[in-house]
């Protein structure tokens, strides 16, 4: 299978590690500067490399896409790739908006093309055991309490990198959020209450945001984001009838002690590695991959009420 990588960030490198592995092909790079673009793909030994993505594309030996460009121009790009008949997988958000979401959803049915979303929360371990206990009725949830919040001042990401782009807490970091908390309930629907901070003066974006859901089935659900904090985290609390969980740091803990968390030295594929890998299948059995644009709608559709209350205040 050949692979076009658009985009040749830090995230493009840790789906380069998690495919290393996989039956592929890397056939073509796409990226901004094309010195850097270059350079990237001499590392990885890329058959080609170009900054246009019209030109990547066009070539009949590309099966699939894998998206890592900004997030801002991920439903263009990825509505390229499919109408040039490409399969697609992009990184988190699939798009900036929930009608750009139904569009491309609708794109990849008509065109029968895959078209796979990196919600790769979903593949942490801790968070699979607590959905394995909600679903399996060992807990009944009453709250999740959500938090995601580090500093992040400047356009510098998770790996000191500098950015070329400012980054979107509600769309992206938000988005592995929302859906987590959706994906671990198996809620499609919640009403939504949201606040957020007036945008910074200096990245003019929503620094601080607070999203707050209610499921049909009564279960409260209650996510804090920031990128204005010094002391990082990403934790789910779950406050059920039976027990307590809590996911944080990739491990899951209960009132107890320890659940579950990864062991020193553990060979076993990780989670990009395992989303990577249902992609490739999805492909190969020609079927709907675990995560599609119907799979993400119900967190597109949270974040798209968020975006519209930002806007209107």
């Amino acid at each position: 299978m050949n692979i076009c990588l658009i985009g040749y960030g830090s995230i493009a490198r840790s789906h380069l590690q998690a495919l290393a592995r996989e039956p592929v092909t890397l056939r073509t790079v796409m990226g901004r500067v094309a010195e850097s673009t270059e350079a990237f793909a001499r590392e990885f030994g890329f058959a080609r490399h170009t900054t246009d993505l019209d030109e990547a594309l066009a070539d009949p030996s590309i099966d699939a896409v894998l998206i890592t460009s900004p997030s801002d121009l991920h439903a263009e790009q990825t509505e390229k790739a499919l109408k040039a008949g490409k399969h697609a997988l992009v990184e988190i958000p699939l798009a900036t908006s929930l009608a750009e979401t139904d569009a491309l959803g609708r794109l990849a049915r008509e065109r029968k093309r895959c078209l796979m979303v990196c919600h790769t929360q979903r593949y942490y371990p801790a968070l699979v055991e607590a959905r394995r206990w909600i679903a399996e009725g060992r807990l009944h949830v009453h709250h999740v309490s959500a938090r995601y919040a580090f500093f992040r001042r400047e356009n510098v990401n998770w790996a000191g990198r500098r950015r070329s782009w400012t980054d979107n807490l509600i769309w992206h970091h938000g988005c592995h959020a929302v859906d987590t908390c959706l994906w671990l309930l198996g809620a499609t629907e919640v009403e939504v209450k949201s606040q957020a901070a007036r945008p910074s003066h200096h990245l003019n974006i929503p620094m601080d945001v607070d999203v707050l859901m209610h499921t049909p089935e009564d279960q409260l659900i209650s996510v804090n984001l920031s990128y204005n904090n010094k002391l990082p985290y990403n934790e789910y609390l779950l406050i059920g009838e039976e027990t307590t969980l809590l996911v944080t740091d990739k491990r899951l803990v209960g009132p107890d002690g320890v659940i579950l968390e990864p062991a020193v030295g553990d060979t076993a594929p990780g989670p990009i590695a395992l989303q990577d890998r249902e992609f490739l299948a999805a492909i190969r059995e020609g079927r709907e991959p675990a995560i599609g644009a119907s799979a993400v709608r119900p967190a597109m559709a949270v974040l798209q009420a968020v975006q519209d209350e930002a806007d209107r205040t």
